[in-house]
């Protein structure tokens, strides 16, 4: 017995992807798309490591689509794709998760005397337990969403071999000459407890805008010039965000080429009499161009307008040199030598000092340098010898005022011969151990959550301080003011510009070569190679490495206390380095003797025996070449190193592997894609390891995609209520919806808006349309017993329809391998679309659905199954990528009874390749032309509510040239039969039949003519027909004016027909249609006969009956229709596969059938 195609009781797509997972997992359909293409090209790819101490979102639902999308057709297409998952399982994100879990800070680990002490070693390990705690997560979502992926094999960052490459690359960089150790300010997280990198700091949304109080404070001069010296007291004036650094000031800062004034005034806050220094470009900012004029001896304090009076000008070189009093006298800044001894420098503090950087953008043209807080500052303080206001601790450190926690330092915390000589303890005490953020106070972070609201409410240290100089007649203004502050990427809270010693990979040296790299590379989009992406290299800071934590990648540099070093590239090289040590007496054994490790053997059981992590790296002692002993470098590396490493790391490159990246042939990475807060994360450090170690990029392809918003486009969080369950999601709709939703609603680098009813759309209208097409394939062919086990009919033997979905066929396999080529998957899907619901369902099935009614297997019957097999078929391989549970389906319904190919998965098939010599784009034209008059003529019927089944007269098509005409005319039957018409006639453009009119677009023809703008919309309007049909026809007119000639496109203007009388009028584009819409008594009755089969054919359809059953039909008399029924009787039964129909007074048993203003009854039974 013949095979039957399978026929499904409805479209349930998750329990499609059940039952096709479970056929996936049977024939391990992953690893044989793999181990099938051995031998063939590899295409490369890299998957970007998620950190499994999260759960996965819906965005990850995108991304991962993407990749997979691509994975997918490149192994059709024949190329080998290895797909090795990834863990990131370092860094912040895993130890914060860890800190809120037990209830601890930082400060507790390896703190013996804190309440809540715990030990690295105990810290580390829960840290190793907890990256891994949702990884069964991770695993279902990607199996649901179909998502091809080792996970069995992945690699793990904090894995001993995978460290080893991270030391052998940093050891590369070193012996380059591009990792140093430098003493500087840079960004730090509190919160953290550790420095971060510029690229961490530029995450999207790291910046954001903040509203402080700010002050623009009075630095009373020293030694004013005559003229400041004449109205009250004299002061430099400053405006600042950051009230709680003032403390800190040793300086202020001018522009040397900046002009700036002297202007006698009064304090608006205490009426006290002073002259006071600005820029002069910012005068009126500060000053109220009202006031100028008035008298200043007629001022009372409490005036709304004080006046005001410029009497000198300079240039910033004219006050570099002046002094100041400090103006927060806590602390008196130091100098101190590499010895560790420190003085008292005062008198070298507290001077004007020129900075190139100073603009007149905003504040006073006056900048206050507190050179512990900001790298500017620090910059030019130094340039000018100005010393730091440092304390000085219990071991003799130099500290800003304020800690690594974000407080002032306490009094009890500091060296006590530096607070007797440089703290003025009075003063200070009142604001030591203040938070300088609130963010940073315990009390606003409850059981590991801050409240950022309770913290935004309270007062902050910047309005103690402000308070402080305002009652000290010492702030000209206080103010509320929104200004962009950088805040943490993992804690949310705002980072502090702190001096830390660090290690630093010297990125700059290699900025060009990045740069000429990266424009190689191609960005999907291009804009975020050369914007987002290309602007960072522009701007390059060399790479802040370290990191003050505790889990983590360990620095392997060894340092002694003179200053000698080495940096260790290998296990084996450390082993070896302990065994000089062990010799030298610095140690007593070599620990990883001890536990069996053989160094050079590199399998996973002598790894496992060893831990590269803290706190065992610290317990290392190395010695010197001139044998002083050396500890390890405290610190961890930058997390985005780890993930930057993993196109060697994975592969434990160079100590195993090594000719697969040397030969280059698993690298550079044909393809990866990630999100864009990758962008100047994993894609930064991806290329500047590949540039600054193998000069090489490490990705050709790569695309950045966008971020997934609510359907309002607002942000997706658990707090607002807004977060889309992935799970839940896949679980309602299936994963395939899910799939070409994301994909096919906007392009991946473009932000999602995510809306569930977007995605039950795709279910019903792209997935149901395809599912209907094929329900009724299988249905006719299982009738039939179509198996194609017949030769293909000749294409010059088929029909014009026939060949015209094929033609139609093979130019959408050139298209999407096209798109699929250049990474435009959206492309590719709407392109699918497109054919599945308006070219095959929509016209193609509809149009021929009579031939696959007929009762002999026909030459033209064959065509049709053929033809609507080949396009399921191809749409099944096509769409597989995307798509790739309902595709699996399709394809082997398909193929398990016709055997036309061997595979046990479409995903092991070959993509489709286009046969040109099928493509007819004359032909595709021309029924095109037949789809565009059709669907205008339907937009005119349903104007006036006139249905399909009422025949019309006569459609009016002026046509524009012969190419139109012959379009049209070729299709002529085909449009009247579509669209129920009796005629089609053809009128020239310019007969005057139907009168044209032009209407200007001034968003295009704007900018184009500008001033001339007003006499081309005078012409335009008063255009002639013959001149608007040569328009439609050259698509352009050129007008001659008074200015000169002017050229106008027909896509600048908007060209539209006016109705007629008993006529309805559509345009597009150069295409018009007239509709006769006067239905006449004869059409009238036709009408109502193409009614009578629709409603006759649904009650045999709601009866059960079978296609071929016969039937009996019984009608009952009424004037309105027994004129239609006794003229149309025979055309009737024909429709409706009936061997009678009678009309009779009453109809027993009857069936209702309502029409607008009657209603009839019928009886129809099966014989």
């Amino acid at each position: 017995m013949a095979k039957k195609f399978a026929e499904h009781n409805g479209l349930n797509l998750t329990q499609t992807n059940n039952d096709v997972l479970a056929a996936w997992e049977k024939n391990d359909i992953f690893h044989k798309s793999i181990d099938e293409r051995e031998g063939c090209p590899q295409f490369i790819f890299f998957e970007g490591p998620p950190s499994a101490n999260g759960h996965p979102g819906i965005h990850h639902v995108l991304a991962r689509s993407i990749k997979d999308t691509f994975n997918r057709y490149k192994t059709m297409k024949g190329f080998q794709v290895h797909r090795k998952a990834g863990w990131d399982t370092h860094g912040l994100p895993v130890e914060l998760g860890v800190e809120k879990e037990l209830g601890i800070t930082k400060k507790d680990i390896d703190n013996k005397a804190s309440e809540k002490y715990i030990s690295t070693e105990d810290y580390n390990h829960k840290c190793r337990e907890n990256v891994m705690k949702f990884t069964a997560e991770w695993r279902e979502l990607t199996e649901k969403m179909g998502y091809f992926v080792d996970l069995d094999h992945p690699y793990i960052t904090y894995d001993n071999k995978y460290i080893e490459t991270l030391w052998w690359l940093l050891k590369q960089l070193y012996n380059k000459g591009l990792l140093y150790k430098g003493y500087t300010i840079q960004p730090y997280s509190p919160a953290a407890g550790t420095g971060l990198s510029s690229h961490e700091l530029n995450q999207p949304g790291c910046y954001r805008d903040v509203k402080d109080l700010t002050v623009v404070a009075q630095f009373k001069m020293k030694n004013p010039k005559p003229e400041m010296a004449e109205w009250g007291t004299p002061y430099f004036i400053a405006w600042t965000t950051t009230p709680w650094t003032l403390p800190s000031n040793t300086a202020l800062c001018v522009g040397p080429k900046i002009d700036y004034v002297a202007v006698q005034t009064y304090n608006s806050y205490n009426g006290e009499k002073m002259t006071v220094v600005l820029a002069k470009p910012l005068l009126y900012a500060h000053f109220n161009k009202k006031a100028e004029g008035l008298a200043l001896e007629d001022y009372k304090p409490g005036d709304k307008l004080v006046p005001f009076k410029v009497v000198g000008e300079y240039k910033g070189t004219d006050l570099v040199g002046m002094e100041y009093e400090q103006l927060i006298p806590w602390v008196k800044p130091v100098e101190a030598a590499e010895d560790g001894t420190w003085k008292e420098a005062a008198d070298k503090a507290f001077r004007v000092i020129p900075g190139d950087y100073v603009t007149t953008e905003d504040g006073t043209g006056i900048v206050h340098i507190a050179p512990t807080f900001g790298a500017d500052d620090a910059n030019v303080a130094r340039a000018a010898g100005i010393p730091s206001l440092f304390m000085i601790n219990k071991k003799g450190e130099t500290r800003p005022m304020v800690d690594l926690t974000g407080k002032f330092y306490l009094i009890e915390e500091l060296d006590e011969a530096f607070v007797k000589e440089c703290v003025d303890v009075e003063k200070y005490k009142e604001y030591q151990g203040r938070w300088v953020k609130n963010a940073y106070d315990p009390q606003f972070t409850v059981d590991g959550k801050y409240d950022e609201k309770a913290a935004q409410a309270a007062e902050s240290l910047d309005v103690y301080i402000c308070m402080m100089l305002k009652q000290q007649g010492l702030a000209f203004k206080t103010e509320k003011h929104v200004h962009n502050y950088p805040h943490c990427w993992r804690t949310d809270k705002p980072v502090l510009y702190y001096p830390l010693d660090s290690w630093f990979i010297r990125s700059t040296a290699c900025k060009e070569r990045m740069m000429e790299l990266n424009k190689t590379i191609n960005w999907k989009p291009e804009s975020t190679g050369s914007g987002r992406f290309g602007k960072w290299l522009e701007n390059l800071n060399d790479w802040n490495l370290s990191r003050s934590r505790y889990w983590g990648t360990p620095l392997p540099i060894w340092r002694s206390e003179e200053g000698e070093e080495i940096c260790i590239g290998s296990v084996e090289e450390l082993y070896n380095e302990i065994e000089k040590s062990v010799a030298a007496g610095f140690m007593t054994e070599n620990p990883y003797k001890k536990l069996g490790f053989q160094p050079g053997v590199y399998n996973k059981e002598n790894y496992d025996k060893i831990d590269l992590h803290r706190p065992y790296v610290d317990d290392i002692i190395l010695v010197s070449a001139s044998g002083k002993p050396m500890k390890r470098e405290s610190d961890l590396i930058d997390v985005w190193f780890d993930s930057g490493s993993m196109p060697y790391a994975q592969l434990h490159y160079p100590f195993e592997n090594k000719e697969l990246i040397d030969s280059r042939s698993y690298y550079p990475a044909d393809f990866i894609a990630e999100g864009v807060d990758q962008t100047r994360g994993w894609f930064f450090t991806l290329h500047a390891i590949a540039t600054m170690v193998f000069d090489s990029v490490a990705y050709k392809n790569v695309i950045s995609n966008g971020l997934v918003l609510d359907k309002n486009g607002n942000k997706m969080s658990k707090r607002l209520g807004n977060a889309v369950d992935p799970f839940g999601a896949i679980e309602k709709f299936g994963s395939d919806p899910l799939r070409w939703y994301m994909i096919t609603n906007s392009s991946p680098w473009d932000n999602l808006k995510f809306d569930t009813e977007g995605v039950d759309e795709v279910r019903r209208k792209f997935f149901g349309t395809l599912y209907n097409t094929y329900s009724f394939f299988a249905l006719y062919a299982n009738v039939d017993g179509f198996t194609y086990a017949e030769k293909d009919v000749p294409m010059n033997e088929r029909p014009e329809i026939d060949r015209w979905i094929l033609s139609l066929l093979n130019t959408l396999i050139k298209n999407v391998d096209a798109c699929f080529t250049d990474y435009e998957p959206t492309k590719a899907g709407r392109l699918i679309t497109d054919f599945v619901n308006d070219n095959l369902s929509n016209w193609y099935v509809r149009l021929n659905r009579k031939r696959f009614w007929g009762s002999a297997m026909s030459t033209d019957k064959l065509s049709a199954y053929q033809t609507l097999y080949t396009c399921l078929e191809t749409v099944a391989k096509l769409m597989a990528p995307i798509a790739p549970f309902y595709a699996d389906r399709l394809y082997m319904d398909l193929i398990g009874v016709t055997g036309r190919d061997q595979v046990v998965s479409v995903h092991l098939a070959k993509f489709p390749v286009a046969d040109e010599s099928l493509i007819n784009a004359e032909l595709e034209a021309r029924m095109q032309m037949a789809q565009d008059v059709t669907s205008m003529v339907l937009a005119l019927r349903r104007k006036v509510n006139i249905k399909v089944r009422q025949p019309l007269q006569c459609i009016m098509i002026p046509v524009v040239d012969e190419a139109q005409k012959q379009h049209i005319e070729a299709v002529k039957d085909l449009i009247m039969n579509e669209v129920n018409v009796k005629e089609i006639k053809f009128v020239d453009g310019a007969a005057g039949v139907l009168v044209k009119k032009v209407k200007c677009d001034f968003k295009k023809l704007g900018p184009k003519f500008g001033k001339q703008m007003k006499a081309v919309a005078a012409a335009v309007a008063g255009m002639s027909q013959e001149a608007i049909a040569e328009l439609e026809k050259n698509g352009s007119y050129t007008f001659q004016l008074e200015g000169g000639e002017a050229v106008v496109e027909a896509s600048d203007v908007e060209i539209f027909s006016e109705d007629i009388p008993g006529w309805l009028v559509a345009n597009e584009g150069k295409l018009t249609v007239a509709l006769e819409v006067t239905v006449t008594d004869e059409l009238k009755r036709e009408g109502i006969a193409r009614e009578l089969v629709n409603r006759i054919q649904n009650i045999r359809k709601s009866s059960g009956f079978e296609i071929t059953d016969k039937i009996a039909i019984v009608l009952s008399k009424n004037p309105n229709t027994d004129d239609a029924i006794n003229e149309y009787n025979t055309y009737i039964c024909n429709q409706v596969l009936a061997n009678s129909l009678v009309l009779a007074d009453e109809v027993e048993n009857g069936t209702e059938i309502s029409f607008d203003d009657f209603s009839l009854y019928v009886n129809v039974t099966k014989l």
